[in-house]
């Protein structure tokens, strides 16, 4: 698989004997935001904003997790950088460690691509409001 740019977005693109299989980086993103919120502990996805983590997105729904993921894809490999935050009372390195090894089985699963590397940075901490 290579990286191609179409209409101004990147995809990861790749051939078969039968065709030809393109997967746009807001999808890549999108599958790593949802594989970082179903693991236990994680709260929510958080943003990127302008480069830096800050908005919320996570709870926005599915259509706006990829924004809370950063994709760099090349040649076939992939490195990944999300944001979290962490349910109050969550041990943080278990959960962090989690996300890291949900997050590239399912890409690696689902796309075919080499997660290279998942950088995983807890924004903060979320505490239920029902207590």
């Amino acid at each position: 698989m290579n990286e191609q740019k179409s209409g101004g977005k990147k995809m990861i693109k790749g051939s078969k004997r039968i065709g030809e299989v393109q997967v746009a980086d807001e999808v890549i993103a999108m599958i790593a935001g949802i594989a970082a919120k179903e693991v236990e502990g994680v709260s929510s996805v958080v943003g990127f904003a302008d480069g830096r983590l800050g908005s919320k997105v996570g709870k926005l729904g599915v259509k706006y997790l990829e924004k809370g993921v950063k994709i760099d894809a090349m040649q076939g490999l992939v490195s990944v950088e999300l944001g979290i935050k962490v349910n109050y009372g969550s041990n943080i390195p278990e959960v962090t460690q989690k996300v890291q090894e949900r997050v590239k089985s399912t890409m690696e699963s689902m796309t075919g691509l080499s997660v290279t590397d998942v950088k995983v940075k807890v924004t903060g901490v979320e505490v239920d409001k029902n207590n």
